[in-house]
């Protein structure tokens, strides 16, 4: 499954989804034609977090799994014939280790002693690792690739250590997954997710995915974007266009004055004493906008887009694109359905 999900690219997966739509508003063509709105349509916009099938990242743990894959490739390259192996110091590690990880309560001092433990185990267990490669050892391509993430790791956490702090940028959270990234939300179930950051506009029922980011960003930059892909698909700026109030910075406003584009919610700065909004007009787009919403959860109930359990980076992407495109055929092919049932 792997080597099948290779091969289906994000692009590729696009073009399918953009001909199951495009099946569907070929009916609608000849009325967009003989319109005389300079604006027609809704768009909605929003974006969320697919969180990637990885345990809760934690500082020491980390630490301790690139320890005991430092271990493992330090038996793998020594030769009994060469002598003595190098002094790994893996059981006093495990035992530090298990000391404050099974403790109830950790407090920040134990916590700090223990990191700077672990730290120096994997500092002796890499130059070890390198005389030996020094010395004519020859390391697998997997071997590479998770010594190449574990240097990452050692590099950040000391960083972390040394500096008295708790972020870095581009911090890795999982050794068999290094492209995932903390992604802050401030949802009151999960205040930080771990995956890829998904925006995606909603027309007419259909969902296409506008962009997919393994780092964090802010999803008001993308806006302007997304609406002139929809003018080059339709030929017209929508009508409307319902997002979240993160949205609604001032460049998105003048952006969507000059166009002619209603974009709900109040002013920016203090609220005015002669305020003539359109409540009525405001609660129908703020209902309107749940559509994008009820995507998300069907993706995520339904759909496994809550938990993504593929492990590499194309082929998580795969999936993700994947379950909107399900989505999108499934209304498909309850639009023909109804026609069906209809005649």
């Amino acid at each position: 499954l792997v080597d099948f999900r290779k091969r289906f690219s994000a692009k590729f997966l696009a073009e399918i989804n953009e001909l199951i739509i495009e099946s569907e508003n070929k009916k609608d063509e000849n009325d967009d034609n003989n319109s005389d709105s300079s604006n027609k349509g809704t768009i909605i916009i929003d974006a969320t977090c697919t969180p990637a099938d990885i345990a809760f990242p934690q500082d020491l743990n980390l630490l301790n799994k690139s320890r005991e894959n430092l271990e493992k490739i330090i038996d793998n390259l020594h030769d009994p014939a060469d002598g003595k192996k190098p002094r790994t110091y893996r059981k006093k590690a495990r035992k530090d280790f298990l000391n404050t990880s099974k403790s109830k309560r950790k407090t920040a001092k134990a916590l700090r002693k223990a990191i700077g433990k672990q730290l120096n185990y994997i500092k002796r267990d890499l130059g070890y690792i390198d005389t030996l490669v020094k010395s004519g050892k020859c390391l697998s391509e997997k071997e590479i690739d998770i010594l190449k993430v574990i240097k990452e790791v050692y590099a950040q956490q000391k960083e972390m250590f040394d500096n008295h702090k708790h972020s870095v940028a581009n911090r890795i959270v999982n050794l068999n997954q290094p492209h995932v990234r903390p992604i802050v939300r401030g949802k009151a179930s999960a205040k930080t997710e771990f995956g890829a950051k998904v925006e995606i506009s909603v027309v007419d029922g259909y969902v296409r995915v506008e962009k997919l980011s393994w780092d964090a960003y802010n999803e008001c930059d993308s806006m302007i974007g997304i609406v002139e892909n929809f003018k080059t698909r339709t030929g017209k700026y929508p009508e409307r266009d319902l997002a979240d109030k993160i949205y609604r910075n001032r460049k998105n406003l003048n952006f969507c004055k000059e166009n002619h584009i209603r974009i709900s919610g109040p002013a920016l700065g203090r609220p005015k004493k002669d305020d003539t909004r359109d409540r009525k007009a405001e609660y129908i787009d703020l209902c309107d906008r749940n559509a994008v919403e009820g995507k998300f959860g069907e993706g995520k109930r339904a759909y496994g887009l809550s938990r993504i359990f593929a492990k590499l980076k194309e082929t998580s992407e795969c999936v993700i694109n994947a379950v909107f495109l399900v989505l999108n055929l499934n209304k498909r092919l309850r639009s023909l359905l109804q026609l069906f049932l209809e005649k």
